[in-house]
């Protein structure tokens, strides 16, 4: 209901009105009455009505005086004044103050009742308008770290240099103003542990590197972004304030770099290799860094002195001068995304772009696009294998060596290219059986963002408009665990990693994963490792 408060110094007025207007009728509810403009301003400020009727000639402030310190103090409600002086001075006035309706004395319940229905009419358009904007706002908040997280993995890779919702706002979110910028690219090796495991569990194991490696460069003071890239490939970009001494922020870089190799060597039993890019003064050269490290990755040829496989950026580090003009990142990037969707006109264009005339591909030696070819379908190999599909039935290592040790220039490897990606697009073609695995991979990607939460498999389901049941039984198909040990067990990795800390009590370790009921943890965590939070927390 729509609320209202009356001043009039007349009785027989307010007598009137509230014997012969239908108040409930009309949707208004009167919350009060006041006799002066004095207690009627007091009235309005402590009730706040939507709709106020007031006289002008009253004692102590008169209606005029008192909607006009209405306006100063910004009541937007409606005014209808309801007066015995038609005078022009009073009338102009309150056109100034935006008064609503002018009605001389006496005016008929039907006349007021036909002034209600208007104004109650743009309040309520006024309201929709509102809520429409609320929710659109709501829907933007909801976004905002989706689209946060997608324009600095743009960034990162070179895609773009302009932010989606203001550059200062994003910049000062991310604490990128007036910072030194260093990048490491990461690479899961799939050996040990990680070998012909399956893409469920591969999914976790990122999940839980990327946890350790967020948490140490947390405890180095650093602050950092870490991001996914294609599969078994990530990314940590490292800043600090410009301020910072350069060559102190490149050793706390490369010490940390070697730090993660082993805590995720000893915790995960997960090996991995990384390379470090050159810094960067600017956030609009972090994808150059990016580019430096991922080339370090790939030619191997600069170890730390301190961590053998940690692999340092330097200008000598290309083999040929022209393999400094071809930017892989990006290109990967976009292919991955297109082969996982099978989208063969979007990994068709994206190599039309990389292999173009001003790209350096044309300048690159049969040897470095043989190297090209071959990290392009290991990360495809690796981006279909999260799919359920398998590559080498496609194109056996073998072959593949023997295929690209015949490419003599760059028009015979984009053809090469291009023929590969019209296989693999067209022999695994978009099903109903796909668009259920993205689905699925949907809910994986909410669990791993969401899992502190109090989150259900129904919260989830009206998220992607499937009925409950029918979405618990296609998260079983594809990952053959129900949506609830799935999510305990991501919660488990992440109580793992934080015990292993040894920062946090176990009862606020409990409640940063979802758990209010430390017992219930406790056993759980005990289910899931063997052992007790301490027992754990003491190996």
């Amino acid at each position: 209901m729509w609320t209202l408060a009356i001043v009039d110094d007349d009785r027989q007025v307010l007598g009137g009105m509230s014997r012969l207007i239908p108040w409930e009728q009309l949707g208004i509810r009167p919350i009060g009455e006041a006799m002066d403009g004095e207690e009627g301003l007091r009235l309005i400020r402590a009730a706040k009505p939507d709709i106020v009727i007031t006289d002008i000639y009253m004692p102590v402030m008169n209606g005029l005086e008192m909607i006009e310190q209405l306006r100063k103090q910004q009541f937007d409600g409606k005014i209808i004044i309801l007066s015995g002086y038609s005078d022009f001075d009073y009338a102009r006035k309150a056109l100034r103050l935006q008064v609503d309706d002018y009605l001389p004395k006496p005016a008929s319940p039907a006349t007021i009742r036909e002034v209600l229905q208007r104004v109650i009419a743009e309040l309520s358009e006024k309201r929709a308008a509102e809520n429409r904007e609320q929710e659109l706002q709501d829907r933007l908040m909801q976004y905002e770290p989706y689209l946060e997280r997608e324009w600095v993995k743009s960034v990162l890779t070179g895609g773009t240099s302009s932010p989606p919702t203001g550059p200062y706002r994003m910049l000062d979110r991310l604490g990128w103003k007036g910072a030194q910028f260093m990048m490491l690219a990461l690479e899961i090796k799939r050996q040990g542990r990680t070998e012909g495991i399956s893409a469920r569990d591969w999914h976790l194991f990122r999940f839980a590197v990327g946890n350790t490696v967020e948490e140490l460069a947390r405890q180095d003071g650093l602050r950092s972004y870490f991001l996914e890239l294609h599969s078994h490939h990530m990314t940590l970009l490292l800043y600090k304030p410009l301020s910072w001494p350069a060559e102190a922020f490149r050793s706390e870089v490369l010490a940390l770099a070697g730090r993660i190799i082993e805590s995720v060597d000893r915790y995960l039993q997960v090996k991995l290799r990384i390379g470090a890019g050159l810094r960067k003064d600017d956030w609009t050269a972090i994808a150059d860094s990016t580019e430096e490290a991922f080339q370090a990755l790939a030619e191997r040829r600069e170890p730390d002195a301190n961590h053998p496989c940690v692999y340092v950026y330097t200008e000598a580090g290309f083999r040929h001068p022209a393999a400094r003009n071809v930017r892989p990142v990006r290109f990967f990037q976009e292919m991955a995304d297109a082969v996982r969707t099978f989208d063969e006109p979007r990994a068709l264009l994206a190599l039309e772009d990389f292999a173009s005339s001003d790209s350096g591909v044309a300048q690159l030696s049969p040897g470095e696009l043989a190297a090209l070819g071959t990290q392009l379908f290991a990360i495809l190999s690796f981006t279909l294998y999260d799919s359920g599909h398998k590559l080498d039935d496609e194109l056996p290592p073998s072959d593949l060596s023997k295929e690209l040790g015949l490419i003599e220039n760059a028009q015979q490897w984009k053809a090469w290219v291009a023929e590969k990606v019209k296989r693999i697009c067209r022999r695994f073609i978009p099903n109903e059986n796909l668009k259920h695995k993205e689905t699925v991979e949907f809910i994986i990607q909410y669990i791993h963002e969401h899992y502190a939460e109090n989150i259900h498999l129904q919260d989830v389901a009206d998220q992607v408009y499937i009925s409950k049941n029918y979405l618990s039984t296609l998260f079983r198909q594809f990952t053959g665990e129900t949506f609830g040990d799935y999510l305990t067990r991501v919660r488990m990795e992440k109580a793992k990693s934080m015990v292993l800390e040894k920062k946090l009590l176990i009862a606020e370790i409990a409640e940063q994963v979802g758990y209010r009921n430390v017992p219930y943890f406790t056993t759980l965590f005990k289910k899931h490792t063997g052992r007790s939070p301490t027992e754990f927390y003491r190996a």
